[in-house]
């Protein structure tokens, strides 16, 4: 009679098997072909160890990271949101850098005033602030605890290194410190000479174009970027490429690294370095970058040498009767124990300070012409203001003094910079809970987005936000506003160190242009904004430049505005 055996117990799945043959050192050191010996087994089990210690400290982070995203995102659910957004997009079709962008943007503000909860993409929460005493808390906060996000700005590093716009912490205070003086108006004030002189270089282009005729039509962007880097190359390394006649080797790769930068924006696929760099865009990023480090460096080094040899008394003896620019006053500069920049650190200083005021000063200026075309009444009154204070002098050339005498040119200015800034946004990440003025508080590690655009055409803070009115700015009728409610310039501890500077730079080339010219807005060339690193548009600004008798230039009589408030003829 036949026994039977017991039956055997099921036998694990070969999943599991197979893992624990995976885990075993004679199974591994037989599939790698190696002799079994006592001190291979235990390297390999000690390396088996070590991996399943990485693979779960790995798990840990990211079950935190879950963990702390779930909880942020409870905390987040107080904040509106303008819509339900795409399930993998979140919200960035609505606030594409287009024309169409911005009136989606105009929309939203139309029903949420203070804050508002966007997202990029499933897991980036950004909450962006529209309001003036919504931003306070967080432009007024500290640089340590509000300071910049890299994730905005690390694609100008490689250009603009340690700079003021990028740096953080001691080093950012110290050398805004040091960077101070350089703005002051006893440096700014013989740069008034070369805002002459750039402007002048323009205008003559301007008439050379035209040749026998009265009027043409030119780009206000082209023509006025030429202009600004022009006068930015001037005053800070004394240098005339005469780049507005033709373009140098520096100047283009300047406009290259800008539009470089803008472009990798945009492309999702650029943003690792190791691939970016590996792309036809990487390599031309890198060589632009190293056209513009060498002339700064080679500039830097050759004043450092000068210095040293000549000692700090008689080269500045030598340099008496001329404008000391930029990077001068940066190799003097000291801080409070006595030390001096790096070579480094100045260089870093000078590429930020073309980038910020070329771009930045030309947008706005740009955009307070095409605002002044379009409303000839306003141009009319700021001509007359211009002829005024030129009246009775045989130059057509302005001086510090004069920008004080030129209250209604400076009013169009601020409310085009309001209508149109050329910044239209900073971003911050807040390293501590921020707390809102309504209690409600902005989670640690959030991006916020301070919308200096959302901010200025925000209906709760001004009234008929889409009408160009300079009397909004009138000093003898000053509005009761929030001093936060108008930050083109930003505003708190990081704010433009170079707003004066900017803003006498404009108002010389607005009151010289008025002098000489009449301007009208091109209706053949529709005008669309473009919110990029500044507020550009699709296609420039055109606008149709007519050119003034020169006995209008210099006696203009009543104009057409004088005539209107005249008082009548009794007789």
């Amino acid at each position: 009679m036949r026994t039977l055996t017991p039956p055997r117990p099921p036998s694990l799945p070969i999943f599991v098997e197979d893992q624990r043959m995976l885990l075993d050192a004679d199974h591994l050191l037989r599939l790698l072909g190696l002799e079994r010996t006592a001190f291979r087994r235990l390297a390999l089990n000690a390396l088996l160890l070590c991996l399943l210690a990485l693979l779960f400290r790995l798990l840990l982070r990211l079950g935190r990271l879950c963990r702390a995203f779930h909880l942020t995102c409870r905390r987040l659910r107080c904040f509106p949101q303008p819509s339900r957004g795409h399930w993998l997009l979140g919200h960035l079709r609505m606030y594409l850098p287009t024309e169409k962008g911005l009136q989606n943007e105009k929309k939203v503000l139309d029903r949420m005033h203070h804050v508002v909860l966007v997202w990029v993409g499933p897991v980036l929460p950004l909450l962006v602030l529209i309001h003036p005493d919504y931003i306070k808390p967080v432009l007024s906060a500290s640089a340590a605890v509000a300071p910049k996000d890299d994730f905005f700005y690390s694609f100008l590093t490689p250009w603009l290194g340690d700079g003021l716009l990028l740096s953080k912490g001691d080093k950012w205070s110290r050398h805004r410190r040091m960077l101070t003086p350089a703005f002051h108006f006893d440096i700014l004030k013989p740069y008034m000479k070369i805002f002459n002189q750039c402007s002048d270089i323009m205008h003559a282009k301007w008439r050379r174009q035209m040749g026998q005729g009265s009027m043409a039509s030119f780009d206000m962007f082209e023509h006025v970027s030429l202009m600004t880097l022009d006068s930015l190359q001037k005053c800070v390394f004394t240098h005339s490429s005469n780049c507005q006649e033709k373009m140098s080797d520096y100047i283009s790769a300047i406009i290259e690294l800008s539009a470089l930068v803008v472009r990798r924006q945009y492309r999702l696929h650029h943003y690792p370095d190791c691939i970016y760099y590996r792309t036809a865009d990487g390599r031309r990023y890198r060589r632009a970058c190293d056209v513009v480090h060498r002339f700064t460096t080679e500039v830097i080094q050759e004043r450092r040498r000068a210095l040293r040899r000549q000692g700090a008394e008689a080269w500045l003896k030598a340099k008496q009767g001329r404008t000391l620019d930029f990077i001068d006053v940066l190799l003097l500069a000291k801080d409070e124990d006595g030390k001096e920049l790096s070579d480094e650190d100045i260089r870093a200083e000078a590429d930020t300070f073309m980038f910020e005021g070329h771009d930045t000063t030309s947008s706005g200026l740009s955009w307070v012409l095409f605002n002044l075309a379009k409303y000839p009444e306003y141009q009319e009154k700021c001509r007359e203001e211009i002829q005024e204070v030129m009246k009775g002098r045989d130059l057509e050339e302005l001086e510090w003094d004069d920008l004080t005498q030129l209250p209604f040119t400076t009013m169009c200015i601020k409310e085009s910079l309001r209508q149109f800034p050329p910044v239209t946004l900073v971003s911050r990440r807040c390293t501590e809970d921020i707390k809102l003025p309504d209690g409600r508080v902005i989670p640690k590690g959030v991006i916020c987005l301070i919308s200096i655009y959302g901010t200025h055409h925000n209906p709760t803070v001004w009234p008929d936000s889409k009408v160009y009115n300079p009397f909004r700015f009138d000093p003898d009728q000053p509005q009761q506003r929030s001093p936060l409610a108008y930050v083109p310039f930003s505003a708190g501890p990081r704010n433009c160190i170079g707003q004066s500077f900017a803003m006498a730079e404009m108002r010389v080339v607005v009151a010289l242009t008025l002098l000489r010219f009449r301007l009208s807005v091109d209706r053949t060339r529709k005008v669309r904004r473009k919110p990029e690193l500044i507020l550009r548009t699709e296609n420039g600004i055109w606008l149709n430049v007519e050119r003034l008798p020169p006995r209008a230039a210099t006696d203009p009589g009543p104009g057409p505005a004088q005539e209107a408030q005249a008082p009548p003829n009794k007789a």
